[in-house]
């Protein structure tokens, strides 16, 4: 099937001349998209977007859950007049994490807004407690929380790196650790206890050297998506983050943006720390997004620890400012109309299983013969495959070639849509394909994925061959 091609665009995203592909429908698993006039029926997509969909698409019960908020829903402006649906989608969050893990959130509309809200959040946290000098924060080389300036500010990419002179001071408030990428920067011999010890030492290090009473925040992604390619921590990592965090009173912050809200929980429930940190341990202030909503709305979130909590109310007792849209009543009562089913069906446990099973029969599938693959990582519903030029010294492809791009291209002629990256390994090198399929997914979802994943992988080598760069 054909339709009438359009020669531009008139939306600015993307490329300014070249009309990007339009999903047309969508049910389940699969999408219905036309790209440059052709319609493309079977679609599975095994990346839901960004990792947003948890529910697939075209859910009745949620088209039904639309219908009657909307039937309910009258806009008032947050710090003023508040809703019980925002109250109820904080409730229901609180009492699905480990007990004393949040006392309270902020729901907003994008990962991006709700890692500037938290930015924003923990700095008045300190002036709340009498710590004013507090003002770093410290973030990971490779890393990326968001597109919005302050958000770029705590990042470290090629997108960050283009708006590096309207960004927050790198060296003196927005500092830098290493990177946690056991694939790529564990030392040979090293075991993953001695990676994440080094890593762990390192942060003290930089803390000290940056005068520990002007340390505000620690934060990292749990999980790292579109930076580094699902790279799961080494055992210890994060434990140790907290402890140092716990010595030096430091705020210990995770953005689980991403990897968050069910997509990568071992416990049927909600967040991705559980797979290596206990309740006591659990962060101070943390973000979601993307499942939180499954894409029916455009809603993030900021969970807040009792700590931080307790020294608002014990202040001014008055959190500053607010967003037009923040707690919007409509998209809280749609996210806990989302929440509600996942956790009715058993969905989180059913993408950890499936999930885990997907990168099982990747790696099967991949690592037992010559081809471009490197590593396949990742945990639960987040998986990546990294691209190498050598598995053996694992040599990187030229940025020039964009292989990881360009594999997202011949994934989708394949029926499977990925999300393919590049600038994993110092922001110019380096290519990663992302895999986040929904939470409904099936055996034979599955089996789909890694039968057109794993042609895709043969049909890109046998292009590079023939192109002379493998």
């Amino acid at each position: 099937m054909t339709i009438e091609k359009e020669p531009s665009t008139q939306v600015f995203q993307g490329y300014i001349t070249k009309r990007l592909p339009h999903v047309l429908s969508g049910k389940g698993c699969n999408i219905v998209v036309e790209k440059d006039g052709k319609v493309h029926d079977d679609i599975l997509d095994a990346v839901t977007g960004a990792a947003v969909g948890a529910l697939g698409w075209g859910d009745e019960d949620i088209l039904n859950i639309m219908a009657e908020a909307a039937k309910g829903h009258t806009y008032t402006f947050p710090s003023l007049i508040g809703n019980s649906q925002s109250e109820e989608l904080s409730k229901f969050y609180i009492e699905n994490s480990p007990k004393g893990a949040f006392a309270s959130a902020l729901w907003c509309c994008s990962g991006s807004e709700s890692n500037e809200n938290a930015m924003k959040i923990i700095r008045q946290y300190q002036l709340e407690r009498g710590q004013p000098k507090r003002t770093k924060i410290i973030s990971r080389e490779l890393s990326y929380h968001g597109f919005t300036l302050g958000a770029l500010s705590i990042s470290s990419n090629a997108r960050a790196e283009q708006f590096k002179d309207l960004l927050i001071d790198q060296k003196e408030t927005c500092l830098k650790m290493p990177a946690c990428y056991p694939y790529r920067f564990m030392n040979k011999g090293e075991t993953e206890e001695e990676y994440a010890a080094r890593l762990v030492d390192t942060l003290e290090k930089i803390i000290i050297d940056n005068d520990p009473t002007t340390i505000s925040c620690v934060l990292v992604e749990t999980l790292p998506g579109s930076s580094l390619g699902t790279a799961p921590p080494p055992k210890g990592y994060l434990s140790g983050i907290r402890r140092i965090c716990n010595k030096y009173d430091v705020i210990f912050m995770v953005d689980e943006v991403m990897c968050g809200t069910g997509r990568s929980n071992p416990n049927g429930k909600l967040n991705c720390w559980e797979n290596y940190l206990t309740a006591e341990e659990a962060p101070d202030i943390q973000t979601v997004g993307k499942t939180l909503g499954s894409g029916y709305v455009t809603i993030a979130g900021v969970l807040v620890g009792p700590k931080i909590l307790d020294a608002y109310a014990e202040g001014s007792n008055l959190v500053i400012g607010s967003h037009t849209y923040a707690s919007h009543g409509f998209n809280c009562a749609v996210a806990l109309g989302v929440q509600k089913k996942i956790l009715a069906n058993g969905l989180t446990k059913n993408i950890f299983e499936k999930g885990n099973l997907m990168g099982e029969k990747l790696r099967e599938a991949l690592m037992s013969y010559d081809n471009i693959v490197g590593d396949v990582r990742g945990i639960g519903g987040f998986w990546s495959l990294e691209f190498v030029k050598d598995r053996d010294t694992k040599e990187p492809f030229s940025y020039t070639v964009d292989v990881g791009h360009r594999f997202q291209d011949v994934c989708f002629e394949n029926g499977v849509s990925v999300m393919g990256m590049q600038g994993n390994i110092d922001m110019v090198s380096g290519d990663i394909c992302l895999l986040a399929p929904s939470f409904i997914i099936t055996d034979e979802d599955v089996d789909n994925i890694v039968v057109r994943v794993k042609k895709s992988v043969d049909d890109m080598t046998a292009l590079l061959k023939a192109e002379g760069h493998y």
